[in-house]
């Protein structure tokens, strides 16, 4: 599949309308291979450009569109492409998550995320949609939606997202430099999940899509 977020976002959030390496940390860092790492991330952010100059998959406005040139990434820091210990929860109940519109999303709470940045332990949950678990290609799909440090100033305000994909045993990696901002923060037509006050992170991630600047 190219890219998880234009399908995600029209099927959920539509509404009616070579970088820096550095290697610290390296228990909880992927660096085996970080030649490929570097290389699927320069690829996901040119299919997000490539996607935001379309006009049928772009989430901006017109006028922003025509003006666009690219968006803008923090550079690519493998350090913040880790390890996480996936703590499974199948005996939770879905609810509805609330959006930046009137509308509501049903989710569940898979699991519980444990990994290490720059040292320190940190947590996040991670969701699956009860939507798109009965379309076909999104039977695995999990949903990471999170707030850090950097919201508000050097990422957009309302926080980041990352999709992922249920692994076969109990680890998964988290790479931060493929987090994007939702639809929201380009066009306010789009219904956009919100960040919950648990998935906080109190370190900046200075990783993936920064905020953006429209005209």
């Amino acid at each position: 599949m190219k890219t998880t977020l234009v399908t995600l976002a029209f099927l959920v959030f539509l509404t009616g309308c070579k970088g820096d390496k550095r290697y610290r940390d390296t228990e909880h860092t992927i660096t085996a291979d970080s030649t490929s790492a570097v290389g699927s991330i320069e690829l996901f952010q040119q299919e997000l450009n490539e996607e935001f100059r379309n006009p049928e998959t772009s989430p901006l406005k017109d006028r922003d569109r025509k003006h666009f040139r690219g968006l803008e990434f923090f550079p690519i820091d493998t350090t913040l492409r880790v390890k996480a210990k996936l703590e499974r929860t199948p005996e939770e109940l879905p609810f509805f998550m609330p959006t930046t519109t009137d509308r509501e999303t049903e989710e569940v709470r898979y699991g519980i995320l444990y990994f290490r940045i720059g040292g320190k332990e940190y947590r996040l949950n991670v969701y699956q949609s009860q939507e798109l678990i009965t379309r076909e290609g999104f039977e695995d799909y999990l949903f990471l939606p999170f707030s850090d440090a950097t919201n508000g100033e050097e990422t957009y305000g309302g926080g980041r997202y990352m999709d992922l994909r249920i692994p076969e045993g109990d680890e998964i990696v988290l790479d931060f430099n493929k987090a994007y901002n939702p639809y929201c923060a380009y066009n306010k037509k789009y219904s956009c999940p919100i960040v919950p006050k648990e998935n906080t992170l109190s370190v900046p991630v200075r990783a993936g899509v920064k905020a953006f600047e429209g005209q």
